[in-house]
């Protein structure tokens, strides 16, 4: 095999390494990309049900006569 082949070789080898890579950090990024749009999803609802028990809570009670009158 001559040098060029060689190197030729050599390159391609770490072409295919470089491609494998970036395929599996795309897919791990995917798998993390859902993971935090569940995350964002769980944080709407806690802070709709949070704002809803605080509007609950701060609601006055009624005005009512002592129980001694």
């Amino acid at each position: 095999m001559s040098d060029e082949t060689n190197r030729i070789t050599r390159l391609e080898e770490t072409l295919a390494h470089q491609a494998k890579t970036i395929e599996e950090l795309s897919d791990q990024l995917a798998e993390q990309w859902k993971i935090v749009e569940q995350m964002r999803t769980k944080l709407d609802r806690l802070t709709e049900r949070f704002l809803s028990l605080e509007e609950q809570s701060l609601e006055a009670p009624a005005i009512t006569r002592p129980p001694h009158y």
